[in-house]
């Protein structure tokens, strides 16, 4: 053999192994990319998911959000049908209890309420806020201090701090 064969055939055996090499490159890369992409798609399909599960709690947060609530509630609704009950036995008998009830039903709602944060506002004598007063009108009076509340028409809600419904007032103001 010739030393150019020899050193052919070494050259030939060099780019073989090279290709080889390559092959074996390209199919660990390959493999690699297969991996890849399975778990993107795995990833991608689980973050679908969350946010499937996301909104359904979003829904269900809003739909039941009231449900605490409405089960305390229920108990204020029984005993207006046990009030109610009662005056259709002997209504002039029956008066005295009547009123018990009924007062007995509206602190249960008042606690209701407060369980929830649901505070009642009675501004009696406080100065008159605009944030959370509604003036229905003014009064001239001596009895009490300009731009104070006088008199409470309908007493008003707040929830946390955000007033649910203000309270109705009539302000008093000096006498011209």
């Amino acid at each position: 053999m010739a030393p150019e064969e020899t050193q052919q055939d070494g050259n030939v055996n060099e780019i073989e192994q090279s290709v080889e090499q390559l092959q074996n490159d390209l199919q660990a890369a390959l493999t690699a990319l297969a991996d890849a992409n399975d778990k993107m798609l795995r990833t991608r399909a689980e973050a679908e998911n969350m946010r499937r599960r996301a909104t359904l709690d979003i829904e269900n947060a809003h739909k039941y959000s009231i449900e605490k609530l409405a089960r305390e509630l229920v108990h204020v609704v029984d005993s207006l049908e046990k009030g109610l009950e009662v005056a259709t036995d002997s209504e002039q008998q029956q008066v005295a209890a009547m009123r018990e009830g009924i007062e007995l039903t509206y602190k249960l709602l008042l606690a209701t309420l407060e369980k929830f944060h649901i505070h009642q506002v009675n501004p009696l004598g406080a100065i008159f806020d605009p944030k959370q007063h509604e003036a229905l009108t003014t009064q001239e009076t001596s009895e009490a201090e300009p731009n104070t509340v006088l008199t409470v028409v309908q007493k008003g809600f707040v929830i946390h701090d955000r007033v649910l419904r203000p309270a109705r007032v009539i302000v008093a103001k000096a006498p011209g």
